[in-house]
Order: structure tokens, then sequence, then C-alpha cells
């Protein structure tokens, strides 16, 4: 698969633990960012909030993510069973680039593809869940795990597991693969401003959904 390296892109789930909105939310560095940051369009008139960006070897930022609705807490890890979830949805943007020198000149970075937006979206959901009735110490397997099936679902985006649905982009109609679990849903696909986007949520339906460019990145700080 044609995507960024699974350490310089890493997500937080495979690090361990879960990466909560309010952590790395510094918007100078979705500012350094070369291209145009993707959120829901102006139809979602609830809360926005930054989460965190993600950089190359060099320091050159890649990719971002920025929420929408309700700040998610981890799911299955505490509460009575028939409790509510989080209502919310992310939204992935990629940069758009081929294989290439790093910026100092001492290697090559990997390309980006859609794959790589739908990965990091997988592994961006995982990062809020934790299964029911499972022991804190097997988490980490579990996590191990999921995010190798990410990988491979992100891998085989004409596989079974992954349907079309078409969403605007900007206003005009895009293609995205999408596909649900017991955990909520992810999406990937592709713009023409140079980036690829991803999503993913819970308790908010992703069909009636539109992306568009953020006119103000700071004002989400």
């Amino acid at each position: 698969m044609e995507t960024t390296s699974r350490v310089s892109a890493q997500a937080p789930a495979a690090e361990g633990g879960p990466q909560l909105p309010s952590a790395g939310r510094t918007v100078g560095d979705y500012l350094r960012a070369p291209f145009p940051w993707y959120g829901l369009d102006e139809a979602f008139t609830g809360p926005r909030w930054l989460m965190q960006v993600g950089t190359a070897a060099d320091g050159a930022v890649e990719h971002g993510s920025i929420g929408h609705g309700d700040e998610p807490s981890v799911w299955g890890e505490a509460g009575a069973a028939g409790e509510p979830r989080d209502k919310f949805a992310v939204v992935v943007t990629v940069a758009a680039h081929p294989s290439r020198r790093s910026a100092d000149g001492t290697g090559m970075l990997e390309a980006t593809s859609v794959s790589s937006a739908a990965w990091l979206a997988g592994v961006g959901l995982l990062s809020f869940t934790w299964p029911g009735q499972m022991d804190h110490t097997l988490r980490d397997s579990w996590l191990e795990q999921q995010t190798e099936t990410a990988w491979a679902l992100a891998d085989d985006l004409d596989g079974p597991e992954w349907s079309r649905l078409s969403l605007p982009v900007d206003g005009v109609a895009a293609s995205f693969h999408y596909r649900e679990s017991e955990f909520g849903w992810v999406l990937a696909g592709t713009t023409e401003a140079g980036v690829h986007l991803g999503a993913y949520g819970r308790g908010m339906s992703a069909y009636g959904l539109g992306f568009a460019v953020v006119k103000d990145v700071s004002a989400y700080a």
C-alpha cells in the first residue's frame, strides 16, 4: 500500500492509549501545514475542535484531525449497559503526494493515498473504543490486533468490507469508500485540493455529512 510509514503516521491507539481531543491541540501545528484542512461543511452547526497533527521524519506536517460534536471518551471503558454513546465525527486530512526525498536529504518519504486516510481513520476510531468486559491488561493486545486489521482493510478498499458512499466535498459530489463496525463507521476518499480525506464517527450518521475546506483553522483552537 502506498501510504505514510506506520511509524511516522502512527495513530494514538497504537501508542498504548487514547489520544484525547484536548491533547496536542496546538493551532500553530495546523498553521504550518502546506495544504488545506477539511472539516464538516456549514450544515453542521455543533462544536468543532482541534485534535492532533502527524509529521514526517523531517518535521513536515503530513496529516491531522478535526473533531465535530461531542468530545469522545473511550467507549466501553465504563458506564452502564445502554448508556448513550458520544456523538461525534472526526475528519482526517492527509497531504496527497508521491514518494519523495525528505527535506533534509537523508531518506525517502513514502507516498500517500486514499488508503493512508482509511487507515488513519480506522485506527482513530479504535483509539476511542474499548470492548465491553475486557480486562485492562488485555487492551494492548486487542489494540495491536485491531490496528493490523485496520491496516489490512485499508489496503483492500475494493474488498467486500467496503461499500461506496457519495458525499459532497466543497459542494461537489465525491465518491468515498465506507464501512461500518460495532464500534462506529469509517470512510475515505480524495479531493481536488491536493489532499485525501478520512473520517470516522459514532452516534452521527455518515450519510448526511458534507466536507469543506476550513476557512480559519485558528477559530477552532
